[in-house]
């Protein structure tokens, strides 16, 4: 099944280089460019990554953080988990305001 259609890549040449030592999209990338162009496999790259248990993709331990994530204690790291060494928490996210529609 192809991953990438941008540059069609095979989910077996992702594993490939899982397998090879690829641990991040973008040392997926550097081998066979998936991930490169439109951008919409990362996802099922970093999916991939997971599965063959590749440290989880900084969204994934932000959601897990923020107590987003669809399991708890992703990749060992409980929900509100501290800001690893010599990174920052990060700051609350206020939601956007949307401004009243004018007529014309």
């Amino acid at each position: 099944m192809y991953v990438c259609m941008c540059h069609a890549v095979t989910e077996d040449q992702v594993k490939k280089a899982i397998d090879a030592g690829a641990n991040s999209p973008r040392q997926i990338a550097k081998g066979c460019k998936a991930g490169t162009d439109c951008g919409s496999c990362v996802r099922r790259i970093q999916a991939l990554l997971g599965e063959h248990g590749a440290r989880p993709c900084p969204t994934a331990r932000l959601a897990a953080k923020l107590g987003l994530a669809d399991r708890d204690g992703e990749a060992g790291q409980p929900s509100g988990a501290p800001a690893p060494a010599g990174q920052a928490p990060l700051p609350a996210v206020r939601p956007l305001e949307r401004a009243p529609l004018r007529a014309a």
